[in-house]
C-alpha cells in the first residue's frame, strides 16, 4: 500500500502529532531561561518535566481505554485543551511550584490523550495489518517533523519575546489539534485484521492474555530504555551543550537535527518492521544507540560532533515506537492496541521521569553529566539483548483463527 492511499485518518492523526510532539520536544531550551527566572537550579525545571513524564505515562493507559471505548476523536479534543491550559497557566506562574500542576499534570494528561498512543491506536483499525509498521512508521516520522519545524520557532521566541510569551503562543497553538480531531471519523477496522475475533475478547481478557506473556514484559523492559534515553537527551542536551561553551543557538539546532533526521528514521525502522522479524530490527536500532551515544561521549564537544551525534541519534530516535507498537498489535491484534501499548508508553514513561530528573539531579550533585551519559550507554547495550529472546508470533487466539 502507498503512503498515499492510507485513509484521511492517518493524515489528521499526523498533524495532531505534528504539534503536540513538536511542542512538547522543545522544552528542554526553555530549561536554563525558566531556571534563570526563578533563581533556581537545575534538578526543579528537571524535575517538572519529570513529573510531566511520568504522569503522561500514568495517565496514558486509561486515556487508551477511553479511546478504545469512546473513540479517538472526544479523547484527542479533551487532551488537547488541557494541554493548552498547561502551557497558558505555567506562562503567568508566579510560584515555581505551580510549574508541577501546570506543566506537570495538565501538559502530562495533555500529551498521554494527544500522542502516540491515542493516534496509533485509530490507525491500526483502518490500515491492514502487513502495513501496519510502515503507517507507524510514517506516524511516528509525523512527531519529528513537528520537533524540527518547532525548536528554531521556540528559541526565536525566546530570544525575541521571552519564555512566558513563547509558552502562550504554543497554547494557541495547541488549539489546531481540536480542529484536526472534529475531522476525524471512527472508521470500520480494516477487513485484512482479525477484527471479528478481537470484537469477541474482553478488555478483561486481553489484559489477563498479556500479562501471561512473558515477551509483554520483555517489551516494556526495553521501551523503559527508550525512555530514559529520549528524555535525558531532549531535556539536557542543551545544556550540556552550553557547559562545553557552546552558543545556546548550537544547543537547539542538535535538537532540530534529532528531529529532521528522525522524520526519515522513524519511517525506515518501519518499514524494516514490516520486512524482518521487529524484535531483530529493535535490537539492531538499539545497537547503533550504544555505538552513537559511546561515541559522542568518547570525542570532543565541538559544534559539528553536536550536529553529527543529532541526526545520528535522531535516525534511531524513535524508530523504537513503531516497531514496539508494531509488536503489541502482531501478538496481542488490534482491538485493545490502546490500551496494551499505553500500558508499554506508561513503563516508557518511567524511564522518562528517570532520565529528565536523575540527568538534573546528577548535574547538580557531581556538576558534570558524565556520569548519566555513560549510564546511558550500558542501558542501550542491556537493550540489544532484551529484545533477542521475545517471541513475537500472534498469540494462540489469532492463530487458530488465522
Amino acid at each position: 500500500m502507498s503512503i498515499f492511499r492510507f485513509p484521511a485518518l492517518v493524515w489528521l492523526g499526523i498533524g495532531i502529532l505534528v504539534i503536540s510532539l513538536g511542542i512538547r520536544q522543545s522544552f528542554g531550551i526553555f530549561m536554563m531561561p525558566v531556571s534563570e527566572h526563578f533563581q533556581l537550579g537545575r534538578e526543579f525545571f528537571s524535575f517538572a518535566i519529570a513529573l510531566q513524564n511520568l504522569l503522561f505515562g500514568m495517565f496514558q493507559p486509561f486515556v487508551g481505554m477511553a479511546a478504545d471505548k469512546w473513540g479517538a476523536k472526544r479523547v484527542i479534543v479533551l487532551g488537547a485543551a488541557a494541554y493548552a491550559l498547561g502551557l497558558y497557566l505555567s506562562s503567568i506562574a508566579t510560584l515555581p511550584s505551580m510549574l508541577y500542576l501546570s506543566l506537570g499534570a495538565l501538559v502530562g494528561l495533555g500529551l498521554s490523550a494527544t500522542s502516540y498512543v491515542i493516534v496509533l491506536g485509530a490507525v491500526a483499525k483502518v490500515v491492514p495489518a502487513k502495513h501496519a509498521a510502515k503507517a507507524f512508521g510514517l506516524t511516528t516520522a509525523a512527531g519529528s517533523f513537528g520537533m524540527f519545524a518547532m525548536i528554531p520557532g521556540a528559541q526565536l521566541m525566546l530570544s525575541q519575546m521571552g519564555w512566558q510569551q513563547a509558552l502562550q503562543a504554543f497554547a494557541l497553538l495547541s488549539a489546531l489539534m481540536v480542529a484536526f480531531a472534529m475531522f476525524m471519523k471512527t472508521a470500520k477496522p480494516s477487513t485484512e485484521d482479525q477484527a471479528v475475533v478481537d470484537e469477541k475478547q474482553t478488555l478483561k481478557e486481553s489484559l489477563q492474555e498479556a500479562f501471561s506473556h512473558k515477551g509483554y514484559w520483555l517489551i516494556h523492559a526495553g521501551f523503559f530504555v527508550c525512555g530514559f534515553h529520549v528524555m535525558f537527551i531532549a531535556t539536557h542536551l542543551p545544556s550540556y551543550l552550553a557547559d562545553k561553551n557552546l552558543s545556546t543557538r548550537t544547543g537547539a539546532m542538535a535538537l532540530a537535527y534529532v528531529g529532521i533526521f528522525n522524520i526519515f528514521g522513524s519511517y525506515f525502522w518501519g518499514v524494516m518492521g514490516d520486512r524482518f522479524s521487529k524484535r531483530h530490527v529493535m535490537s539492531a536500532l538499539y545497537l547503533m544507540r550504544t555505538i552513537v551515544i559511546a561515541g559522542f561521549v568518547s570525542l570532543p564537544v565541538t559544534e559539528s560532533t553536536a550536529a553529527l551525534f543529532g541526526g545520528a541519534i535522531g535516525f534511531c530516535w524513535l524508530g523504537t515506537v513503531p516497531l514496539t507498537s508494531g509488536l503489541v498489535r502482531q501478538i496481542f491484534g488490534a482491538r485493545y492496541l490502546s490500551t496494551l501499548y499505553g500500558l508499554v508508553f506508561f513503563t516508557h514513561q518511567i524511564g522518562s521521569f528517570l532520565g529528565a530528573w536523575v540527568g538534573g539531579r546528577i548535574y547538580d550533585y557531581y556538576g558534570s553529566y558524565e556520569p548519566i551519559w555513560w549510564s546511558t550507554v550500558a542501558l542501550a547495550f542491556i537493550a540489544v539483548l532484551i529484545h533477542l529472546p521475545i517471541d513475537d508470533k500472534p498469540v494462540m487466539r489469532l492463530a487458530t483463527a488465522s
